[in-house]
C-alpha cells in the first residue's frame, strides 16, 4: 500500500496485519487504520508498506525480512498476533528498526532485552488489565478461578500473571487448561474446567478464539462467574457469543464505551477522532485492536521531528534516534491510555489505560 505522494516520501514504515486467517477480527482493523497514520511529520513525508501475513507466524518473518532488506523501512508496525510477534523481534533488533508491537502478550517487551529494546507495545500490559479483575474477583467474594487459555504466548504469560496475583489474593487456581486458536471443539478442556466447580473462569484469548470456551462452559450448565482478558474487547465477541456471554466481565481500553467516559478523560477526545475517522472511511466502528496501531502513528509522530535531529530517514543513525525519542515519550494521551515510556517500560500505560467493563444486555457497558 502507498498512499499519493509517496514517490516523494523519505520516511518509510512497514506495517504487518493479519488481515485475513483466524485472527481476521484482530488484523483486519489494523490493517484498515493505516490510512488513517500520518502521512507528513515536520516536514517529512511518510509512505506505509502494507503486507498480510495471514495470521501465519512463518509468514510474518518473511514479511518483516522483505520490508527490512527489500523496502528499508525505518520502523516496523504488527504484526497483529502475540506469536507472530515474538518471532520477529530479533529481525527488527538486528536490523536496528524500532518496531511498534498491537498485540497483547507482554512478552514482547518483558523482561527488556538487548533485542526487546528495540520494540515498544501498544497494547495494555497483561498485569495492568490483571490487576483489575482479581480486584474485582476479591470484591465480589471469589474464593477459585480456573483459566482456560490459548497455547501460545498470549495464553502462557495470561497463566504466568494470574498463577502470581492469584496466589496473593489469596484465591484458589483450580484448574488451567489450554486449547489452539484454529480449534473447533474445547469440550474436553470445558469438561474438566466444570468438575472442578470453580467459582469463577477466566478465558485468556484473542479475537473470536475467546467466544468458544465461554459459550462450551455456558452449553455445559456451568453458572459461575464469566472473565475476559483485553483480547476479547470487540463487538464481534458480542455477536458471536450472544446471551451466552451477557454479564461478562473484562478489563480493556475505554474504547468500548467511550459514551460514557466523561469529557475530562485524556483519551475521549483522542478516541473518539478516530473512531469518527474510521467510521467515515469504512462505514463501520473499528475494533479497539485497530487502535492500537493508531497509536503507533501517534506516537511515531511524536518521535520523528527528535529523530530528524540526528540523522536523515533511510539511515541508521536515524533508526537509532528513533527508538530513543520513542524511548522518551511522556504523557502522550492516545487512543489506549495515556503513554509514559522509560527504559525498563516500553507500554508506559499506568490505569488511564484501563476499564472495568461488562456485558449488559448484549453491549459493553462501563461497570459501575
Amino acid at each position: 500500500m502507498c498512499f499519493a505522494g509517496c514517490a516523494l516520501a523519505q520516511i518509510k514504515v512497514g506495517v504487518v496485519s493479519s488481515a485475513s486467517g483466524p485472527i481476521a477480527l484482530v488484523g483486519i482493523p489494523q490493517k484498515n487504520t493505516v490510512a488513517l497514520l500520518p502521512k507528513e511529520v515536520a516536514g517529512q513525508k511518510i509512505e506505509y508498506f502494507s503486507l498480510d501475513d495471514a495470521s501465519d507466524p512463518t509468514a510474518s518473518v518473511s514479511a518483516v525480512k522483505k520490508l527490512i532488506n527489500e523496502d528499508k523501512v525505518d520502523a516496523l508496525i504488527g504484526p497483529s498476533g502475540s506469536p507472530n510477534a515474538m518471532g520477529v523481534i530479533q529481525f527488527a533488533a538486528e536490523a536496528g528498526v524500532p518496531m511498534f508491537a498491537p498485540v497483547g502478550t507482554s512478552a514482547v517487551v518483558l523482561p527488556m532485552t538487548e533485542q526487546k529494546k528495540w520494540v515498544f507495545k501498544t497494547t495494555q500490559n497483561d498485569d495492568l488489565i490483571a490487576h483489575a479483575l482479581v480486584d474485582h474477583m476479591k470484591a465480589s467474594g471469589i474464593k477459585s478461578v480456573s483459566l482456560i487459555g490459548t497455547a501460545d504466548p498470549y495464553g502462557e504469560n495470561w497463566i504466568k500473571v494470574m498463577t502470581e496475583l492469584l496466589g496473593a489474593a489469596n484465591i484458589k487456581l483450580a484448574t488451567v487448561e489450554t486449547f489452539q486458536r484454529r480449534d473447533t471443539s474445547v469440550t474436553a478442556q470445558a469438561l474438566k474446567t466444570l468438575a472442578a466447580r470453580p467459582d469463577a473462569v477466566l478465558i485468556a484469548a484473542p479475537g473470536s478464539s475467546a467466544v468458544l470456551p465461554q459459550t462450551t462452559l455456558f452449553d455445559q450448565g456451568y453458572k459461575g462467574k464469566f472473565y475476559q482478558t483485553h483480547g476479547a474487547a470487540l463487538d464481534d465477541f458480542l455477536k458471536l457469543g450472544g446471551k451466552k456471554v451477557e454479564g461478562t466481565m473484562l478489563a480493556a481500553s475505554g474504547m468500548l464505551v467511550l459514551s460514557e467516559m466523561p469529557a475530562t478523560n485524556p483519551i475521549k477526545a483522542i478516541a473518539t477522532k478516530y473512531v469518527a475517522d474510521y467510521e467515515r472511511l469504512y462505514g463501520s466502528k473499528p475494533a479497539t485492536f485497530g487502535a492500537n496501531v493508531y497509536d503507533a502513528g501517534l506516537l511515531l509522530q511524536a518521535a520523528i521531528p527528535a529523530a530528524l535531529k540526528r540523522g536523515k530517514p533511510g539511515t541508521p543513525e536515524f533508526r537509532s534516534a528513533l527508538r530513543d525519542a520513542i524511548e522518551q515519550t511522556k504523557e502522550l494521551a492516545a487512543t489506549q491510555g495515556v503513554y509514559n515510556m522509560t527504559a525498563a517500560d516500553h507500554s508506559g500505560f499506568d490505569k488511564r489505560g484501563r476499564e472495568l467493563i461488562t456485558v449488559k444486555n448484549g453491549q459493553w457497558a462501563a461497570f459501575k
